[in-house]
């Protein structure tokens, strides 16, 4: 058990939420509009493909997926996304994984400090706060537009001099791991997440389901 830690860096997307079912079809919308801009031909995209983008920005995102579109048309389909996804949040649409709520109960009433950490916009991270009641659960919530989308290592440095050590970072991707490696933190690699190949390997424990978190912690 890592009976040292007092604060938990806790990643969303991935580690608490299961954000495929709202960003696979937020994307699929965006593609589209796409196709009808004849930017890119038309195809049916699988979740397995899709997943491989979630935790990262929206400019990582882009960056990844088609660095060489036309800006002016990117800034349009990432809009498409954004706003798509908050539609479905507000329709209660998203679904946190099962026992991620007990998870953070358990977690807080341990007396640890809760952080959220997403590379989400702040309207995305405020409608998941309101839908899922997370301000209960978390003492503070921070998103990378209101850091202009930094890596979250560099978000985390600039906050931990305001965080009760010792700090431990959760999370699904590869930008979670190196969060707490660039900072000399421990990591926990969510593996049920959206992790492709690798990503996990240097995590310093590893856990198959969120409710592990209360074994570990």
């Amino acid at each position: 058990m890592l009976d040292k830690a007092k604060t938990i860096v806790l990643d969303y997307d991935g580690t608490l939420h299961d954000s495929i079912k709202i960003y696979g079809p937020a994307f699929r919308k965006a593609y589209k509009f796409l196709v009808d801009q004849k930017q890119v031909p038309p195809r049916i995209w699988e979740d397995e493909e899709i997943i491989q983008w979630l935790g990262l920005s929206s400019k990582e995102m882009w960056e990844a997926f088609m660095p060489d579109m036309n800006p002016s048309i990117r800034e349009q389909a990432g809009k498409i996304i954004g706003e798509e996804m908050n539609d479905l949040l507000q329709n209660k649409k998203a679904v946190l994984y099962e026992g991620a709520l007990e998870t953070l109960e358990y977690l807080k009433n341990r007396g640890y400090k809760l952080v959220f950490l997403s590379n989400c916009g702040r309207s995305y991270m405020e409608y998941s706060r309101d839908l899922f009641g997370l301000d209960h659960y978390f003492d503070e919530m921070l998103c990378a537009q209101d850091y202009d989308f930094i890596p979250k290592y560099e978000i985390l440095s600039q906050v931990m001099v305001q965080l009760e050590r010792e700090i431990v970072v959760v999370g699904d991707r590869y930008k979670d791991m190196e969060a707490g490696k660039r900072n000399n933190l421990q990591t926990i690699g969510c593996q049920y997440g959206y992790a492709q190949g690798d990503e996990l390997l240097e995590a310093d424990y590893k856990i198959n389901h969120i409710k592990e978190l209360c074994k570990l912690l």
